[in-house]
């Protein structure tokens, strides 16, 4: 017998905003630094000095940035829990080092928004009341430790996939890092070296999704079942399928799609999510 987890849909809604904010943010000051290589990469996607000034841009970018900052101060003191505000400052710093110095160099940049990316999912945790009732004895111990390692497993699926995702985003604008002195994996190591990378990482989680699948079978839960058929259709199979043409693609158009189908599996990861809450009933 266990506690379900009662995470209030507005709290969700707040979280899930503020990391929206910062996305967004985070994309207007990537463009305002790249903007010279996105010229060769990708020149019909350039909005900077066109659509938009230098200027408004990072307007806009301050703005996003200030709002989500007061929306997390909101929510934390709300929760009587100022990790959030403390963690969304953070991304905000991250994000705008990862564009003004990290991008274009080996490595770091890659793991920097892996991290940023899968904070979200920790965050939630914060929000969540079982972190303040565990103390007076509300909730079950053996359940808060349930709600970690779920959020554990999600947490290390996130970094992974992110990391994957953005190797192959360096893949599609190998062109314009070179021709700007970028020291990006793929320029590094090697096209073929960094192939292997994303597919080693990919294969991880693919891995590491069929190890849970006997652990989804062994209850007598509907829901831990259909979890597991959930995850085998829409995430390993997909994964397989990318793993399978990452070796044969060489054009920005064709890594493109992979970055987007990628995105995609991040997607159905994510709202699997919503599956869990039967594994408490």
């Amino acid at each position: 017998m266990g506690v379900s987890s009662h995470l209030r849909i507005s709290d969700f809604l707040m979280i899930a905003g503020i990391y929206q904010l910062i996305a967004g943010a985070g994309y207007i000051i990537n463009d305002y630094f790249d903007l010279a290589i996105d010229e060769i990469n990708k020149p019909d996607k350039v909005y900077i000095g066109r659509g938009i000034s230098r200027n408004g841009a990072l307007i806009a970018y301050l703005i996003m940035n200030l709002l989500a900052l007061i929306l997390a101060a909101i929510e934390s003191f709300t929760l009587g829990n100022i990790s959030l505000t403390i963690c969304i400052a953070l991304c905000e710093l991250f994000l705008f080092c990862y564009s003004a110095i990290f991008k274009k160099k080996f490595l770091i940049g890659n793991v920097i928004v892996a991290v940023i990316t899968a904070s979200a999912i920790p965050v939630l945790l914060l929000a969540e009341p079982s972190l303040a009732a565990i103390k007076y004895g509300v909730v079950l111990p053996s359940t808060f430790r349930f709600i970690v390692n779920v959020t554990l497993i999600y947490t290390c699926f996130a970094i992974v996939i992110s990391f994957a995702r953005e190797l192959i985003k360096d893949l599609e604008d190998v062109k314009g890092d070179y021709t700007y002195g970028g020291r990006t994996i793929p320029i590094v190591l090697g096209r073929r070296v960094a192939h292997y990378i994303v597919t080693l990482s990919l294969l991880g989680v693919v891995g590491g999704v069929a190890f849970l699948q006997p652990v989804l079978w062994e209850t007598n839960i509907l829901g831990s079942k259909v979890l597991s058929i959930y995850s085998i259709l829409l995430i390993m199979f997909p994964l397989l399928w990318i793993i399978r043409k990452i070796s044969s693609t060489e054009e920005a158009e064709d890594y493109h799609r992979l970055s987007s189908y990628i995105k995609g599996v991040m997607l159905t990861g994510i709202l699997s999510m919503v599956l869990i809450q039967y594994l408490f009933k």
